[in-house]
């Protein structure tokens, strides 16, 4: 990813961020994070990388509502970043952080290996 790329996605993941919090018709269920953009080297594709903290209704909820709102969020995203074409966007779940605490359960579940003399 090229240094313009890079800046583009971060300014992109920023005011994406602000929107969720801020700027939707629909509030989101549960806490919505970005996690980070993944942009196109020719700009026209974002790939938006979120993930929801809260029930697994909450999640789908979450997802069904970024997909309704996925065009007002571009109109917005066209108004605050300054480009020549506002990139298609597509809103991934992450569930990165679900499947970590997951893992960190499972570690710190596991019998202790230490024999008691």
């Amino acid at each position: 990813m090229s240094i313009r790329t890079e800046r583009v996605a971060e300014e992109i993941r920023k005011v994406i961020s602000e929107l969720l919090i801020r700027g939707l018709k629909t509030p989101l269920p549960g806490f919505v994070t970005v996690n980070s953009v993944d942009i196109s080297p020719d700009l026209k594709m974002a790939k938006i990388m979120f993930s929801v903290f809260g029930s697994d209704e909450e999640c789908v909820r979450a997802v069904q509502v970024l997909a309704r709102e996925t065009s007002h969020i571009r109109h917005m995203l066209a108004q605050k970043v300054h480009l020549r074409a506002v990139p298609r966007l597509t809103f991934c779940l992450d569930e990165t952080p679900k499947k970590a605490a997951h893992i960190y359960n499972i570690i710190n579940n596991l019998p202790s290996s230490e024999s008691e003399d």
